[in-house]
């Protein structure tokens, strides 16, 4: 009985933990589709649709002390319903339309996990 409860709870265990795994690759899938072309795929503002006559630079997610004066609803907002939302920069567009929220929360722990 006892072999059957260890064995259960690993299998469960290692099942959770492949969940776990995919939900993050998932994360970075959604990121690096709709995001990283202009916040970089490292987070760091300097994505390839970046050029010098942006208007301003797009967030760099990676600056911890910034990030941290960001709430997560402000970023949840600004994601589904665009920069101006939160009075911020138009470039910035609204994936309210396009992604669940699931994966706006997803793409929500993704980005909190890129600040240093």
């Amino acid at each position: 009985m006892s072999r059957f409860v260890i064995t259960t709870t690993l299998a469960l265990g290692l099942a959770l933990g492949a969940v776990g795994s995919a939900q993050a690759a998932d994360n970075k899938q959604v990121f690096d589709f709709y995001c990283a072309q202009c916040h970089g795929v490292n987070g760091d503002g300097k994505g390839i649709n970046v050029t010098k006559d942006f208007a301003t630079d797009p967030r760099n997610f990676t600056i911890a002390a910034d990030m941290s004066k960001r709430s997560d609803d402000d970023i949840r907002t600004v994601i589904k319903d665009g920069g101006p939302a939160i009075s911020k920069s138009p470039l910035m567009p609204p994936w309210g339309a396009t992604l669940t929220a699931a994966e706006v929360d997803g793409l929500l722990a993704y980005i909190r996990k890129m600040a240093k």
